[in-house]
């Protein structure tokens, strides 16, 4: 039996399985009940009595119907420099389109996507390019800056979706596939292997953001973010979304969000429009090995010790943990750097119980903690208008400002001297409402922005009043 045969039985001995264990057979029609019905195939990669392969197209077949181009679009507000405005009197604020490039991966039948936040950040208008060359129309049903996943939806009906892997599964050397529309020049397949896996690069440190990155050689290139990265089986992995290089071009050093992280957040934001992260209530710190000996430990001992229970009653301490417990385990999963810990934590929904093992006066013990949630998580950090950055209003902001607990809004944490707003917005203000629409976070108070005359409600420094300004 030639290779090819032999990978035709093979990709059909896998379909009548997933059969048998209750998966969706790829040409079943899935009636539409509004969410994504996702196909899942959770067995590992690795076969060390598989045949030696000779071509991969039948893996790939099944999946690149399903990775689409994404096409942005935005007005991007031009302003004159100051040093020129003297000489040229009221000019008013030019604006001009800014389009990108980005791709997708078609998730569900019924039209779900996954993508990158800044593949479709900020955009007035979405456009999806399918294999077959149909363009839809894409609205956001919502995005994670802090994971730098977003979802989108066209209207659309049997779709071609990816089947989706355990990313948990992968393992460095596995070989792996990067699907996209890289610099424009159509859909591009690029073959490498796993680099490594639980990578943390600080590409979304801007944002406090959550890394867990998989690292590939595989070629990617400015316009695969937001593509698809697949196994030897055809299956998604990884949603791609940076590179490191000098040159913006590739240099083997790609970076992809797993798919248990990505799909993790798209039900949130489907369900809830925003992302629910877990919270265990502690401050932490690295466990050094001279530290671990004064604490009559091995110097070779890993964990995180709690330095703070924040707050008080949190969930860690309704739990019994206390200050000096070293915290070396969650659910099973090893726990050594505070990175560690907070991506576990954050990863787990709130009200979940999960299971503590640490270590307390030289014994081991267990405690069961019943996760909240992390207030103010989802809302970045970012420019409202020019030279005003402004941030949601978190606890630590409310103590450092002395906000009284009755004040929601924006905070305006910088001011910069040139600002247009200056005269408007002093630093430390709260924004309330824009427009008469209440603002929590960046994305509302955007929309609630227009040009010409707009009306802000801020408290500042106990009192509240009006300001009028003008966007031209």
């Amino acid at each position: 039996m030639n290779p090819k045969s032999v990978a035709s039985l093979f990709a059909l001995v896998t379909s009548l399985a997933g059969l048998a264990i209750g998966l969706p057979a790829a040409d079943k029609k899935i009636p539409d009940t509004g969410k994504p019905e996702l196909k899942i195939d959770a067995a590992p990669v690795g076969d060390p009595k598989a045949p030696v392969v000779v071509s991969y197209a039948d893996a790939l077949e099944s999946i690149r119907p399903a990775v689409v181009s994404v096409y942005s679009k935005k007005m991007v507000r031009q302003r004159v420099p100051e040093y020129i405005r003297p000489f040229l009197g009221n000019v008013p604020e030019q604006q001009r389109p800014q389009s990108g490039l980005g791709s997708g991966v078609i998730v569900s039948a019924n039209g779900y996507i996954i993508t990158n936040n800044h593949v479709v950040d900020d955009a007035d208008e979405l456009k999806v390019l399918l294999s077959d060359d149909r363009e839809f129309t894409a609205k956001v049903v919502g995005t994670d800056p802090k994971t730098d996943v977003a979802v989108i939806k066209i209207d659309a009906r049997d779709l071609p979706a990816a089947t989706l892997a355990d990313s948990g599964k992968l393992r460095v050397g596995d070989v792996v596939f990067a699907i996209g529309n890289p610099l424009g020049v159509g859909q591009t397949v690029t073959m490498g292997i796993v680099s490594a896996t639980g990578r943390r690069v600080g590409i979304l440190d801007e944002v406090a953001g959550y890394e867990d990155f998989i690292q590939t050689d595989a070629a990617i290139n400015q316009g695969n973010s937001g593509g698809a990265l697949i196994d030897a089986r055809g299956r998604l992995v990884g949603i791609n979304s940076a590179i490191i290089s000098n040159s913006q071009g590739n240099i083997g050093i790609g970076f992809a969000i797993p798919i248990n992280l990505a799909s993790s957040i798209m039900h949130s934001l489907i369900d809830t429009g925003t992302v629910a992260r877990g919270y265990l209530g502690v401050s932490t710190d690295v466990l050094a090995p001279d530290m671990a000996e004064s604490f009559g430990l091995k110097p070779d001992t890993k964990g995180v010790i709690i330095t703070d229970l924040n707050p008080a009653d949190g969930p860690a301490a309704k739990a019994g943990l206390k200050r000096e417990d070293i915290i070396v385990g969650v659910n099973d999963r090893i726990i050594t750097t505070r990175d560690d810990l907070r991506l576990i934590i954050a990863q787990t929904p709130p009200d979940t119980k999960v299971t503590v093992k640490y270590i307390r006066d030289g014994k081991t013990r267990t405690a069961e903690v019943t996760l909240g949630r992390l207030p103010d998580d989802n809302a970045p950090v970012g420019e409202l208008l020019p030279g005003v950055t402004v941030s949601p209003l978190d606890a630590d902001l409310r103590r450092q400002l002395r906000i009284d607990e009755r004040v929601e809004g924006l905070v305006i944490t910088e001011m910069a001297a040139n600002s247009p707003f200056r005269e408007y917005f002093p630093q430390g203000a709260v924004i309330e409402q824009l427009n008469r629409a209440p603002v929590t976070d960046l994305a509302s108070a955007k929309r609630a922005l227009r040009d010409g005359r707009n009306i802000a409600l801020i408290y500042y420094r106990g009192v509240y009043r009006y300001v009028l300004f003008n966007i031209r």
